[in-house]
């Protein structure tokens, strides 16, 4: 800016207490994470890019502030208190420049605060700590909820979804899900939307459009992974889709949640084999090592391995 269900046997044995996650890292023993496919949709990208990006810098032109991100550039409390001021008449006393976290906090509390008040919203979407992190999710939340109350004469694409991965997490385990998320409400010109949901989630698990290259769709969980080989190499992933379709929940003190070394994405993947070995579904000539260093033959045969098994 310039200016599922319950887990009937622990599979695993070897947990390491250094590598438990404390759950109150995640509100209400939730996260949620926008999938990446979902960031590269037209409409998304119109939404963020072009309408409340250009109805902040259009709204704050007089003021002389130029806003570039709107993941990077609203965390700090001011284009929030500017935008507060500008459109309900709102004038803080705070600090112009919060410097610090702390400060940005409490001039985000304030901010939010009075936004809360005018914005009538029953299940806020955002909050202060996730807006100071820079979650995307909660700030498209905010921006279209502020556009929607101060400028509804403002055009915004219609019916914008993404797809977001809710983990719940004990301090016993984890299970992950898929759902999707509405940004901006069905205004009836889109073509007929095709159901996000199925009557067997299990249906069609995956269909791959191709063996040699990285085109694999995930068809029951609506999403597509591109960067197969990248996205699949530190094992979180595998780990969640295997809990999520075997109905685990996985000990997050038997692997690595956010794996920062060679030696933690070897553990995670090596993992992942162990528990589709101990579920009878035999991968030949795999190593761990193979999906750990991005090789796509090995990580498809992982993948095609849990097709066949609930792909129908």
């Amino acid at each position: 800016m310039d200016g599922g269900g319950a887990m009937e046997a622990d599979p695993f044995h070897n947990a390491k207490e250094d590598e438990h996650m404390d759950a109150q890292t995640f509100k209400a023993g939730k996260m949620k994470m926008i999938q990446p496919d979902s960031l590269k949709d037209p409409k998304l990208d119109k939404l963020k890019e072009q309408v409340l990006l250009g109805w902040i810098n259009e709204s704050l032109k007089a003021e002389h502030i130029v806003v570039q991100s709107v993941e990077e550039d609203l965390y700090d409390g001011l284009v929030l208190h500017h935008l507060l001021a500008r459109f309900a008449g709102v004038h803080l006393t705070l600090e112009e420049m919060a410097l610090t976290a702390s400060a940005q906090i409490r001039k985000l509390e304030a901010v939010l605060e009075e936004l809360d008040k005018r914005l009538e919203q029953q299940d806020t979407k955002w909050e202060v700590s996730l807006i100071h992190k820079k979650d995307l999710l909660a700030t498209l939340h905010l921006l279209v909820a502020m556009v929607t109350r101060f400028q509804p004469e403002v055009e915004l694409p219609s019916n914008v979804k993404v797809q977001v991965v809710v983990l719940e997490v004990s301090r016993t385990g984890i299970q992950s899900d898929v759902q999707t998320e509405v940004l901006t409400e069905d205004r009836g010109d889109n073509a007929q939307e095709v159901s996000d949901t199925t009557d067997d989630p299990m249906e069609q698990l995956m269909e791959m459009e191709t063996m040699a290259g990285v085109g694999l769709q995930v068809s029951d969980l609506d999403q597509q992974v591109w960067d197969l080989d990248q996205q699949f190499s530190d094992g979180v992933i595998l780990l969640l889709l295997i809990g999520q379709l075997e109905g685990f929940f996985i000990p997050l003190s038997d692997f690595r949640l956010t794996p920062d070394s060679h030696e933690h994405r070897l553990h995670n993947v090596s993992l992942a084999l162990s528990l589709l070995a101990d579920l009878g579904l035999q991968v030949s000539a795999v190593q761990a090592q193979d999906v750990v260093s991005q090789d796509v033959a090995g990580t498809l045969k992982v993948l095609y391995a849990l097709f066949r098994k609930h792909g129908g």
